[in-house]
């Protein structure tokens, strides 16, 4: 049985990757257009080409960032706090985040300048048609002011991608951030 609020302590039941077995092969059709809709996305937050971004997004998305917690013993896997989070957004949210960043945001005032990498990407088909679990990981680079030292950030992302009219959208995203203690000042720009 899974506990939802952390990754459960079976083995078996621990949150991690992909749950659908139903794989998509390395190099398939659908798995390019999800990995290359994936680096569009990058670009496009890298960019601040925030409507972009917005375009990408299906109106009933769940958008959150569980906090991480460091434990030992025999609840070391237990490490992910679903009751709590950095990002629990919607849809709604989202919008009137990206609206405030591109008029004018005082944690992103100077903008950031951020690099996404994402990588070590992973496509399963769900049980409803058209929509696909992908998992991947982000690394993301990010200039602030003039300071001469970078601030990092990496995280496992676990997303489902819902094909709408020939393109693929974003309906959730979890972000497992692999930082208890963040390494960023803030949380301003999208994982």
């Amino acid at each position: 049985m899974v506990n939802y609020a952390t990754a459960a302590v079976e083995k078996a039941g621990v949150m991690r990757g992909l749950v659908s077995t139903n794989r998509v092969p390395l190099g398939s059709e659908i798995y390019n257009r999800i990995l290359e809709t994936l680096y569009d996305e990058a670009a496009a937050l890298d960019e601040r080409r925030f409507d972009d971004w917005v375009a990408m997004l299906e109106e009933d998305l769940l958008y959150t960032a569980p906090v991480r917690l460091t434990r030992n013993g025999p609840n070391k896997d237990r490490d992910v706090m679903r009751t709590m989070m950095h990002f629990d957004d919607n849809y709604s949210s989202i919008l009137m985040r990206t609206g405030r960043l591109s008029k004018s945001a005082w944690a992103e005032d100077p903008p950031s300048r951020t690099r996404r990498f994402v990588t070590n990407t992973r496509v399963a088909e769900c049980e409803t048609a058209g929509e696909y679990e992908v998992s991947s990981y982000l690394y993301v680079e990010r200039s602030r002011f003039d300071v001469a030292e970078n601030e990092t950030i990496s995280a496992e992302r676990r997303d489902i991608w819902r094909l709408v009219g020939g393109a693929y959208k974003l309906a959730r995203r979890e972000i497992i951030v692999d930082q208890s203690t963040l390494g960023m000042s803030n949380l301003a720009i999208f994982l």
